[in-house]
């Protein structure tokens, strides 16, 4: 008990660990994130990483919700600064799809997913949390041009739902480097099919 006491009282804060962990993904990629590499930023023992959060699983899910966090922190100012809907749906798009290849929150993303297979209920639980609040925060931005007529008549819960696949499947292969498919390109892309889908007949 005394040694976890010491553990507590010696650990850095929580976010400094979450954040070296990101700044490793950003400039080493995730094969070099390692609980003793972590340790070693932070000042900590891997052991004592591991009793803050149990398993590397869970320091990635845990980085990952914190990243998410401050994005966001930026996408609800996005969306409640003045403006047509359209331009703030523009804004979100581009806060979504990866700035370029390696982009270390789609990276960490991509990896959490990839080992979501084997995750438990709360784990799956968390990342749907993740995936909601992008998806209500483009309901609701949907659903106001809608109301404002800018948009024409959808549901804009469905409409969210194939957006965001669309998003997803165009930000995977930013993410990894497809060819063909910059991130200008696909901003290009989606632009084009938001034009087309969401013409009001006004």
């Amino acid at each position: 008990m005394a040694g976890q006491a010491r553990a507590r009282k010696n650990a850095p804060p929580r976010e400094d660990v979450l954040s070296a962990a990101m700044e490793m993904i950003a400039e080493r990629g995730l094969e070099k994130l390692t609980m003793a590499a972590i340790g070693r930023e932070v000042g900590m023992s891997s052991g004592h990483l591991l009793y803050y959060f149990r398993t590397k699983d869970e320091l990635l899910l845990r980085t990952l919700e914190w990243s998410e966090g401050r994005l966001g922190a930026e996408r609800g100012r996005l969306l409640a600064r003045p403006g047509t809907a359209r331009e703030r749906l523009d804004a979100y798009v581009d806060l979504y799809v990866p700035d370029a290849v390696g982009d270390p929150h789609w990276t960490l993303w991509l990896e959490v997913w990839n080992r979501s297979l084997n995750a438990d209920e709360e784990g799956r639980d968390r990342q749907a949390a993740i995936e909601g609040a992008w998806h209500r925060d483009l309901v609701a931005l949907l659903a106001e041009g809608v109301s404002r007529g800018e948009f024409g008549a959808i549901d804009p819960d469905r409409f969210a739902s194939r957006l965001r696949a669309l998003l997803d499947g165009f930000s995977i292969h930013v993410a990894i480097g497809l060819r063909g498919t910059g991130r200008e390109q696909v901003l290009t892309h989606v632009r084009e099919f938001l034009d087309a889908a969401l013409a009001s007949d006004s």
